[in-house]
This record gives structure tokens, C-alpha cells and sequence, in this order.
């Protein structure tokens, strides 16, 4: 490998490790989203410049920070900004006194929390934090809600106008505030974290560890900080227990492995073992359980099962009848009718899926469910159209390939 491209590489990691840093840390100095996320961006787009020709720094992360912090000043200093911002840009430059960081202390989660203000829209809030701190774009962002890639723009636009009009203040949340904005923060996490776990768009691998992790490094901040809460602890677990079978759903070749499918000796015994305990508490606590302490739940019985004849569906099944109260979305109905496939079999299933189409007719997960189903009830012919339309509609091309295989298996 050249050191052109040791550079390179070297930029596109430094991106995926230190974006949500860079931003939360100049957003904290500034006080201005669009500056940070600009001088960000800049600061990014040098380093693309220059690292190959310079090399590799030995400390990425201070580099582009430094370098974001001067193109910061150079912009307010043009657009003849306020005094106060300028005087406060050159005191970080020479090492003056800094913002104290209040409860939370880090700097990408805080800038969770900023943008989890409840003055925004809680559909705002999560995208515009997915795109701040996931380093998510908006293609990506937009297939995550399941929405036009137009349609995230604007929205993403107009929650940073709202900020600007509202003179939102970008300050570290007092621990008072914590309780009151950690729903959305944990919404952001999920999708974060969700994204890793399959990425949405071409031109990537199947997964993202990067994003898992710092997923769930964020989570266990939250869960730091706020001991008691139910749901800060559920989605910790649940994070645990999907990540500990990532070693399993890939395979040295690039392909997706379906849970059925999974070599279950490769999970991850010590991830397992603590979302065990974390669901197991929260059982205990006797405290009526939330949307990511059940979904935690159905993980935790799908990872007690050695063997995926082994698995308890109905158990599975009662769980979603619980989510189902909670969270009525079609998605959740989707997943639900998988477990009554194992129950009831695949063609009460079916009559459930059949009704979703609706809203779910543009969401690839459907039309494999649906696929499957007609593939047990020997419905070859509807089955490999249903596959097709998957495929179509698969944004990870990994996915799109394995939903293709299974296509391939029916018969002619």
C-alpha cells in the first residue's frame, strides 16, 4: 500500500473516529452549529490535501480540531462576527479558560444533548443529531426514517434555522435537564447504532463497528449518568446483545449470515453475559418495561438458545404483545409476525403482513419477511417476486446479495 493511500485510509478513519468530536468540541467554543460543522468540514477536506504529501500526524484527532478551530476564526473574522465569539475562539487557540463541561463531560455527547433541545421537533432533533454525530448523511438519514432524501434535508434545515431564531443556547446540560432530554438522546443512539449494524447505503461494507462502538461508549455514558433509568439500561443491553453475534453475520468473504444461519459458538460470551444481567435486572426491579428493555428482552431469549430450534418463540411472541402496546408501528407488527410464524405457522403470518403493505410497501424488510413466508408456503412463484422487490429496495448491497441467494435457492 502507497502512502498515498495509507493517507487516505488514514482521513476516511479519522472522519468516522473524530467528526462528532470535532463538532461538539467547536460547537462548545462557538456556539454556532453551521461554524462548527463548516469548519469542520474544512478542516476534513485539508486534511484530504495535505496528509498525504505532510503524512499521517501522530495525533489526528488534535490536528483536525486545531486546524477546524482556525478555520472557525478565519470565517468570523471574514464575515465580521461577533466580538465576543472571536475573543472566545483565540482563548481556546492560546490555551485560555474553557466552558466548564457540567454533567457530561464529553464532548460528543453532549452535543447529543444540545441538539435533543426540547424547543426542536423530536423528529428534528433526531436527524439533525444523527447527522452531527453519527456523521451520518442525509441519504442515509432519510432511509433510516423511511422518508425522501428532500424531505430530511429540509427538515434538517429547519432545525437549524429554529436554533438560530431561538437563540438556542449551545450550553452543557445541568444534571436537572438530563431526565427530561434523555428520550431523545437514546432515540439517537439507537439509529446510530442501528446504522452500524447494517449500513443503509452503497459504496460501504455490510457493518460499521465504528458506529456500534461509539454507540455503545455513548450508551454507557447515559447510563452513568442516569443509574435509574429503565431505558438508558434496556438499550445498553439491547446494544450488547445484537453486537455480541456480530462476529457471526459476516463471513471472511463480505456475505451476510442470517441469525438461523450463525455459527453461535462465535457470539460474543462476554457481551452476552452482561445484556443478560442488565435485562435480568430490570426484571427484578418490578417497574413496567419499555420499548428498549422489551426489545432487549426478545434478544436476551435469542441468544439463551444454543441452537435456533431451541429458541422460545412463544415467549418471543408475548413480548411483542407487550411492545405492540407501547410501540403500534407496522415495523414492530413486521418483526412480531416473524415469532407467530414459528407459533402459528406461515400462513396466519402472512394474513398479518399482507395487511402492513400499505405502509411498509417502500421498506425492504417487508417484502423479504413476506417472501420468506410464501417460500415455507410453497408459494415459489409469489415468492421470488416478493425477493425481487427486496432486492430492489435493499440499499446495503451485502444485504441485497444475500436476499438474492435466497431467491435463487427456489425452485424455477
Amino acid at each position: 500500500m502507497t502512502e498515498a493511500s495509507e493517507a487516505a485510509e488514514a482521513v476516511v478513519r479519522a472522519y468516522r473516529e473524530e467528526w462528532a468530536r470535532v463538532v461538539g468540541a467547536l460547537t462548545r467554543r462557538f456556539g454556532d452549529l453551521d461554524v462548527a460543522e463548516e469548519a469542520a468540514a474544512e478542516a476534513f477536506a485539508t486534511a484530504v490535501a495535505r496528509w498525504p504529501a505532510d503524512g499521517v500526524p501522530s495525533r489526528p484527532g488534535a490536528w483536525l480540531t486545531t486546524t477546524a478551530t482556525r478555520k472557525a476564526v478565519d470565517r468570523l473574522r471574514r464575515e465580521g462576527r461577533r466580538a465576543e465569539k472571536q475573543a472566545a475562539a483565540w482563548a481556546e487557540l492560546t490555551g485560555g479558560p474553557t466552558e466548564p463541561v457540567g454533567a457530561v463531560d464529553d464532548d460528543r455527547l453532549r452535543l447529543i444533548f444540545t441538539c435533543c433541545h426540547p424547543a426542536l421537533a423530536p423528529e428534528a432533533r433526531v436527524a439533525l443529531t444523527l447527522r452531527l454525530v453519527g456523521g451520518l448523511t442525509v441519504p442515509e438519514i432519510a432511509r433510516a426514517f423511511l422518508v425522501q432524501e428532500t424531505t430530511m434535508g429540509q427538515r434538517i434545515t429547519r432545525a437549524k434555522t429554529k436554533i438560530r431564531q431561538a437563540r438556542i443556547p449551545y450550553r452543557v446540560p445541568s444534571a436537572a435537564d438530563l431526565p427530561e432530554r434523555v428520550s431523545g438522546v437514546l432515540a439517537v443512539l439507537f439509529l446510530v447504532f442501528n446504522e452500524g449494524y447494517l449500513t443503509s447505503g452503497p459504496g460501504t461494507g455490510p457493518v460499521r463497528p465504528d458506529l456500534t462502538a461509539e454507540a455503545i461508549r455513548l450508551a454507557r455514558l447515559v447510563r452513568t449518568l442516569l443509574p435509574q433509568d429503565g431505558e438508558a439500561a434496556g438499550l445498553l443491553a439491547l446494544m450488547l446483545l445484537v453486537e455480541a453475534r456480530r462476529p457471526a453475520r459476516v463471513t471472511a468473504g463480505g456475505d451476510l449470515v442470517t441469525l438461523d444461519e450463525q455459527d453461535r459458538t462465535a457470539w460474543d460470551p462476554g457481551l452476552i453475559a452482561e445484556g443478560h444481567r442488565l435485562v435480568r435486572e430490570r426484571l427484578d426491579s418490578g417497574v413496567a418495561p419499555g420499548r428498549y428493555q422489551l426489545l432487549a428482552a426478545i434478544n436476551a431469549v435469542h441468544t439463551s438458545a444454543r441452537d435456533v430450534r431451541q429458541t422460545d418463540w412463544s415467549q418471543v411472541v408475548a413480548l411483542y404483545d407487550q411492545l405492540v402496546v407501547l410501540d403500534p408501528s407496522p415495523v414492530v407488527a413486521l418483526n412480531r409476525a416473524v415469532a407467530v410464524a414459528e407459533v402459528d405457522g406461515p400462513q396466519v403470518a402472512l394474513a398479518t403482513v399482507d395487511r402492513l403493505e400499505g405502509a411498509l410497501a417502500g421498506y425492504h424488510p417487508f417484502h423479504a419477511t413476506r417472501a420468506e413466508l410464501l417460500r415455507r408456503l410453497g408459494r415459489d412463484r409469489a415468492a421470488r417476486e416478493a425477493y425481487d422487490r427486496a432486492v430492489e429496495l435493499a440499499g446495503n448491497p451485502a444485504e441485497a446479495a444475500a436476499l438474492a441467494r435466497r431467491r435463487d435457492r427456489l425452485a424455477p
